[in-house]
């Protein structure tokens, strides 16, 4: 009784489960149609769905070839059917199913029409961008025969005299142009015209560009800048229309200033080298002359140029009314350069223990760029070193490094560096011995980039430098100076030891004996001056040399004359080393410890010695007499 219970109970439980399994399948499949979360229905049980009255509406689209079917669960589903499909169209028909057709037509009229939208904009862009190329290399074409110079705008900060130092004189003769410029009638109320052109000459880094720029902002009037290269182009003719451009610029703004830099490009002499001739180049000097002075007038254009070599310059140009001054822009001396340096010093920090007189005094020869150069250095060391001013030592540092090179890593302590010791204590030894050649400024063994071991630096005479007037006296220490490594090679190690270390010293000394032979009158020659200075400068100098004006015989006699001044310059100097052997070996021991020794400190060991020398001799002396 009681197993019938339950196994009707079983029974009964299990009755209303059975129906359960295909609603939960539908289900499953109704929650996979929503948002497309689950897998899509199959053609078949699209239909099946349909007949079953699961589906609410169906949406067909003939272009895709799909129907999108909503459900009655609120759910969404995309099938793909047959092209013309009468089955489903019965069969939606059969179960009262609504079925709309979608019209694709215009969505795919618009998508075709944007896409051949965007094809035509991608090829005007190509057409624009074709086009402005064309115009550019057009614009380029007909351009080549403008010039196009630097102006310098209205506003910027201008260059004066006061920031131009060391070439007082250039200033003064150049302030006659700035008036006229300022005050024209105070000068063509007497009759007196405008220069029309202004030369400075001079040596590399000495200030000429800068001095023209400081006209230029004393004045007060518009400044054309250009390069004398940027006149000459490959095409034939574009110089000389670069020239015509560019003066046609300035009288549109006249009065002004042009200026062309390193002007010997274009004004070389005409018909030089080889081949000479009707080139690009003279073209662009013919149309020069002509804009200066030619057949219109240039009024109220004052033109500028600056040159290193006033020697190759076409006699035309140099003449008055083109160039009517030439203004030597010199190097500076002493007094110049302490004020390039004050002009420089203004913007960085200098320490209280600077001189800069000292420091003027200490760089004989140098050229306000190189000045400029010199306090530039000596604040990336001090920035380097992070320190807060410049100081004598970062001043010292960058001197070296500008004249010597950078330093390499120190000698060690072994036979080479005590050769070198010896080298470069004979040279520093007879600078002081010898009372005609230039002061000691140091003596080191640190050795430079280059090959450099170790150096023996002098200060060149201040007096010789302005003056430019060079005694017989003079060279003669020179060589004596020179010679003193290799005499000290000889007299420490023997004639059999010497090294190869004084050849830059051999060039140097053989210079000067040709020159004092051949250009100076210095030998038993004579007053003759067998040679010049100068030399041919356009090509071909390599090739064309020029034969020798005197004869084979006398040119053996110069060799002769210049191998026995050599010679007795080394015999001089072995004899002033060989009696101070002690001396030298007291110094380089001293040199090899300290590695560097100060000129002061030099001279008072040499001074100590040859005053305890003199005793020594005074006694000789008397024994000798007394003997006899």
């Amino acid at each position: 009784m009681s197993s019938s219970v339950s196994e009707a109970t079983g029974a009964a439980s299990s009755k209303p489960e059975s129906p359960q399994k295909p609603a939960d399948s539908a289900d499953q499949r109704s929650t996979g149609l929503l948002g497309n979360q689950g897998p899509s229905l199959s053609y078949s049980q699209l239909l099946q769905e349909i007949e079953k009255g699961e589906v609410k509406d169906l949406v067909l689209s003939p272009a895709r070839r799909e129907v999108q079917a909503r459900l009655r669960d609120g759910g969404s589903v995309a099938v793909a059917v047959f092209n013309n499909d009468q089955l489903l169209l019965r069969t939606a028909e059969k179960a009262r199913v609504p079925l709309s057709v979608r019209d694709d037509r215009s969505e795919a009229m618009l998508a075709g029409l944007v896409a051949n939208g965007l094809l035509v904009l991608l090829l005007f862009a190509a057409l624009a961008v074709l086009i402005r190329r064309s115009a550019q290399v057009a614009n380029k074409a007909m351009g080549f025969g403008r010039s196009q110079p630097r102006i310098q705008p209205e506003g910027a900060p201008a260059v004066r005299f006061e920031d131009v130092a060391g070439i007082a004189e250039a200033k003064e003769e150049l302030q006659e142009v700035v008036t006229f410029l300022k005050e024209p009638e105070r000068f063509t109320t007497v009759g007196a015209r405008i220069p029309k052109g202004v030369l400075l000459v001079g040596p590399p880094g000495t200030g000429k560009t800068l001095l023209a720029r400081a006209i230029a902002g004393e004045a007060g009037v518009p400044f054309f800048s250009m390069a004398a290269s940027e006149f000459v182009e490959l095409f034939v003719g574009v110089g000389a229309s670069r020239v015509r451009d560019l003066f046609r610029k300035a009288k549109a703004k006249a009065p002004c200033i042009i200026f062309i830099d390193e002007i010997d490009a274009v004004g070389r002499q005409r018909g030089a080298g080889i081949g000479g001739g009707n080139d690009e180049r003279e073209q662009t000097l013919n149309q020069l002359l002509t804009e200066m002075d030619g057949f219109e007038p240039n009024s109220g254009v004052i033109l500028l140029a600056a040159t290193n070599r006033a020697d190759v310059l076409d006699a035309a140009l140099m003449r008055p009314g083109r160039f009517d001054r030439r203004i030597h822009v010199d190097l500076p001396d002493r007094r110049g350069r302490e004020e390039i340096l004050s002009v420089h010093a203004r913007t960085r920090p200098l320490a209280d223990t600077v001189n800069l007189s000292d420091w003027a005094s200490r760089t004989p020869g140098f050229s306000g760029a190189d000045l400029a150069n010199l306090l530039n250095e000596a604040a990336i060391l001090t920035a380097r070193r992070e320190q807060s001013q410049i100081n004598d030592q970062a001043l010292s540092d960058a001197l070296e490094r500008i004249t010597m090179g950078l330093t390499a890593a120190p000698l060690q302590d072994s036979a080479k560096k005590r050769l070198i010791a010896y080298h470069e204590v004979g040279h520093a030894l007879l600078t002081t011995l010898e009372p005609h050649a230039d002061k000691l400024d140091k003596v080191t063994l640190l050795p430079r980039a280059g090959g450099i071991g170790g150096f023996a630096r002098t200060m060149p005479d201040e007096e010789i430098l302005d003056s430019g007037l060079i005694s017989k006296a003079y060279l003669r220490a020179r060589l004596v100076v020179a010679l003193g490594g290799r005499a000290a090679e000889l007299v420490v190690y023997g004639p059999s030891e010497v090294t190869q270390g004084a050849a830059g010293d051999l060039e140097m000394v053989t210079r000067i004996c040709r020159e004092m032979v051949t250009r100076y009158g210095f030998s038993s020659l004579g007053p003759v001056a067998l040679e010049g200075d100068h030399g041919e400068v356009f090509l071909g100098r390599d090739w064309l040399r020029q034969e020798p004006h005197y004869s084979r015989e006398t040119g053996n006699r110069i060799d002769a004359q210049v191998r026995q001044l050599a010679q007795n310059a080394l015999d001089q100097a072995v004899r002033l080393l060989r009696p101070r052997r002690e001396l030298m070996d007291e110094l380089v021991e001293r040199l090899i410890v300290e590695e560097t020794i100060e000129g002061d400190a030099f001279r008072q060991l040499v001074e100590h010695f040859e005053g305890s020398r003199q005793p020594q001799a005074v006694a000789a002396g008397v024994g000798a007499g007394a003997s006899a």
